[in-house]
């Protein structure tokens, strides 16, 4: 009874029209202000994207002047911070004959000509890197300087000498054994890559390797390139082609450029180098390939060998001794497009550069007519544009100064940073409860005696 007398004395304010639309305003107003709230924080919102299709949110933006890089955030940070530690020629017993040879003749300016010149080039720009620390025990990662392939082909280290040498080398680094070596870095500038080493699986499998090639097993079992701890880098252009202002050899505009394509290259016995030979020889008026004389009165001069090269709207860059070509990075100075016949070719900072848009890449096995009429439906038109996205990206082959804002060491930075470690970890280091490292017997990282056991 008393729960109705309660109901009676009730008074009920009737539901007006005006309260009607005041609720429904308030309905409303909540359903948006959640929707902009939801896209506001939502993990799934698209960050804006450019014309390019690149994230401006994700991506670290390197300008020079009128040409404008991207590398991801993801991955790689929003900028560089490395700490790299180059081993002097000095503090390593053995160090001097890798760089000079058995009896110190070979010199480093010796060194830094021709697609080699890489291993001169990194070290010299690492030596002056803001990037570079002389305090061993704050790096992030260690250089190891070598002309391994300049002494090799100068005659100061034979193979044999080259490897008992590198083993040498690398028992005098405690660090390289703290962590098995995966915060070492080591340069092989040429098709053999890793392999001029001849023990690199049992010593360096583990270590960062520079390198240009990224297959070799057309001789060997195995490659020593591996896609996820080594980076490929970009070869040794002429600094004459690479540097600002007039180069050596200026293009020429494609109305004035006598072939369709050219192939400036020795045969080395390679079939489809040999195919690309036959195949100029049967259209002469389409594709250029000159019988190139490397020695004597007729060898073709530094600058006649890129006059040939920008005669082409096409430089075609087969397969010779191992994947990799100098020719196909040589052509964008040339503003030559490269055709890439050479179908286990790597090539440098592919989370940056999309290839398809400055190059053509076609398979071996298809060289031929159907090759040269494919390339003659390309209109110049769209060849211009491969071109203009050419010039863009060049910057990344030259080895300039860390000065210049694009660079090939800029890009390999960039790779490194990606390769860091907070821990240093391998089989034959351990730890104990107060943080401190250990070898296998137990002896601290600081009392680890010279030379250090090696796998």
């Amino acid at each position: 009874m008393g729960s109705l007398h309660n109901n009676k004395s009730r008074i009920f304010t009737p539901c007006t029209r005006t309260h009607q639309i005041g609720a429904l305003l308030l309905v409303t107003t909540t359903f948006f202000l959640t929707r902009l709230f939801d896209q506001s924080f939502s993990p799934c919102h698209s960050p804006p994207v450019n014309q390019d299709g690149i994230s401006h949110r994700n991506y670290v933006h390197i300008s020079d002047g009128g040409r404008s890089i991207s590398w991801p955030e993801r991955g790689y940070g929003s900028h560089l911070s490395l700490k790299i530690y180059v081993y002097d020629e000095n503090e390593i017993d053995g160090l001097k004959l890798l760089l000079y040879g058995r009896d110190g003749a070979i010199s480093a300016d010796s060194c830094v000509k021709g697609q080699w010149g890489t291993q001169v080039k990194i070290h010299r720009l690492l030596l002056q890197s803001r990037f570079r620390t002389k305090k061993i025990e704050e790096a992030d990662l260690f250089f190891v300087p070598a002309y391994a392939k300049c002494v090799r082909m100068m005659g100061g280290l034979n193979d044999k000498e080259i490897n008992q040498t590198y083993v040498k080398v690398l028992s005098q680094m405690p660090y390289f054994r703290r962590s098995g070596g995966r915060d070492h870095i080591f340069v092989f500038p040429s098709g053999a890559g890793a392999h001029l080493f001849k023990s690199w699986a049992t010593f360096i499998n583990r270590s960062i390797i520079l390198t240009p090639e990224g297959d070799r097993t057309d001789k060997r079992d195995t490659s020593a390139f591996n896609t996820w701890k080594d980076i490929i880098i970009p070869g040794n252009v002429d600094d004459g082609m690479t540097k600002r202002g007039l180069t050596l050899v200026q293009p020429l505009p494609l109305s004035k450029r006598k072939y369709l394509a050219n192939y400036l290259g020795r045969a080395q016995g390679k079939v489809g180098r040999l195919q690309l030979i036959e195949l100029a020889n049967q259209y002469p008026d389409k594709l250029e390939s000159p019988d190139l004389k490397f020695k004597g009165p007729e060898k073709l001069g530094k600058i006649e060998y890129f006059q040939h090269l920008r005669n082409a709207k096409f430089c075609l860059a087969p397969r010779g001794e191992s994947s990799w070509t100098l020719r196909f990075y040589e052509s964008f100075f040339v503003e030559c497009i490269p055709v890439i016949l050479s179908d286990e070719a790597e090539f440098p900072f592919q989370n940056v550069i999309d290839y398809t848009q400055i190059s053509i890449k076609w398979p071996s096995s298809r060289i031929g007519r159907q090759l040269l009429d494919f390339l003659a439906t390309i209109p110049d038109e769209h060849i211009e544009q491969m071109i203009a996205h050419g010039r863009q990206i060049r910057c990344l082959w030259a080895y300039a100064p860390e000065t210049e804002p694009c660079s090939a060491m800029q890009g390999i930075m960039w790779e490194l940073q990606r390769k860091v470690r907070q821990f240093h970890l391998s089989a034959e280091t351990f730890w104990l409860h107060n943080g401190s490292i250990v070898n296998r017997d137990l002896v601290e990282f600081n009392n680890w005696k010279l030379p250090v056991r090696l796998p």
